[in-house]
């Protein structure tokens, strides 16, 4: 979504309604249902335990991103007070983020920003972007490979990575869109062209979750680069970036063509490897009947919201809202669990996925398959709304109704 004119408007409205929930909790959306049992789970978006340090980080920044379409879907102001309550603690009156580390180099630390531009447009505090110029120049001087690849972070030399591409390129488009800086979109299509053509497998069509250019790199194949296994939620990342993404640029922008043009390669990928028996992915997507192999949440849910939202703004066929509907169905039938008061939870999303560092993990299937799975991760809550909003509004699109 574009939310630079589309969130104040929502803001005022949902100020001069208030909430629009059903008064039927079984009737509300499960959208509306998750947030609010996240909004009571996490206060003020923070999840870790009392007295524990808390800083700036990409899982908040992932579930913050549901919350945004919950709250302009919906138009109620809570949600709106909880992305600015949760943001809020972490920036400074002078428009400062003391818990940001820039010399770290984490494109993990750039999603906030989508944050920062949303509660600028939203509220014109000029404090918002001054906080999102900050994340704007550690982009200017991220550390590269020798190709013009951003590195992942500072301690990953010479490796892009595909979450960095959700980690980073909508909010460098969308910052690029809001000041102006059109010579940027080069750059942006740049990153997502280099992974597409080193971490692209001829045969399936999938995605490597990594590529070392300077293939030393344990994990990293001594001709390729590419790291050996295709991991749900990287290739998750990767579509739902695209698809955030494509938006900001200029509608004659060829670029723009070529990206729509690697989505949907994406999708044909994907969608040959969903589960016929209950419309999910597996954790390892190419690999559904290994020993060990799981169906695993936050990609199902990554991808229904790619598909759902592919087919919404045009750059996929109408009939991939058929598995993206399948793909739904099996998400609410699997992984949501309803306790009392309407405590629901979100299980079954893998905990973390990544390559190298120490311990060292060296990308293989039974490093991926070791992973455990948690309930209410941040990153599976926020892919779940996401997907939600999506879908609440292609089966409100298709029954002339409205989702509020």
């Amino acid at each position: 979504m574009n939310y630079c004119k589309l969130a104040f408007t929502m803001l005022l409205a949902g100020l001069l309604t208030g909430s629009s929930q059903p008064a039927s909790i079984s009737a509300r959306p499960w959208s509306v249902r998750v947030a609010n049992a996240s909004i009571e789970r996490w206060p003020n978006g923070r999840f870790v335990p009392p007295g524990q340090h808390w800083a700036w980080n990409y899982e908040l920044g992932t579930l913050l991103q549901g919350m945004d379409a919950v709250w302009l879907m919906t138009g109620d102001a809570r949600y709106f007070n909880y992305i600015k309550n949760s943001v809020d603690q972490f920036v400074g009156p002078d428009g400062s983020i003391p818990t940001w580390k820039e010399d770290e180099y984490q494109l993990d630390g750039i999603l906030m920003g989508r944050q920062l531009l949303l509660l600028s447009s939203a509220t014109h505090d000029p404090r918002y972007a001054k906080a999102a110029s900050l994340l704007y120049g550690q982009l200017l001087h991220q550390p590269r490979t020798a190709s013009g690849g951003f590195w992942h972070k500072q301690r990953y030399p010479n490796q892009m990575w595909l979450d960095g591409l959700y980690m980073a390129e909508p909010f460098y488009a969308e910052y690029t869109s809001t000041f102006g800086h059109p010579d940027a979109f080069s750059d942006i299509t740049h990153q997502f062209v280099l992974l597409d053509e080193h971490t692209r497998d001829a045969k399936t069509g999938l995605l490597y979750h990594g590529w070392d250019e300077s293939k030393r790199q344990r994990w990293a194949d001594r001709k390729t680069g590419a790291s050996s296994q295709f991991w749900g939620r990287a290739m998750g990342w990767a579509m739902m970036a695209l698809v955030d993404t494509i938006g900001y640029y200029p509608a004659a922008d060829p670029r723009r063509q070529q990206l729509i043009a690697e989505f949907r390669r994406d999708a044909a990928a994907i969608l040959s490897y969903q589960d016929r028996a209950t419309g999910l992915w597996y954790q390892v997507l190419d690999k559904g009947g290994a020993e060990g192999n799981y169906l695993e949440a936050s990609a199902s849910s990554m991808f229904v919201y790619s598909l759902a939202k592919g087919v919404r703004l045009g750059y996929l066929p109408a009939a991939h809202v058929a598995n993206a509907e399948r793909g739904y169905n099996g998400i609410l039938s699997h992984f949501i669990q309803v306790g009392p008061q309407d405590d629901v939870s979100f299980i079954g999303t893998v905990k973390v996925g990544g390559l190298g560092g120490d311990p060292y993990r060296d990308g293989s299937y039974a490093y991926y398959i070791s992973e455990k799975t948690v309930t209410n991760d941040p990153k599976g809550v926020g892919t779940f709304l996401l997907a939600s909003v999506e879908m609440e509004t292609a089966r409100a699109a298709a029954s002339g109704n409205s989702v509020r």
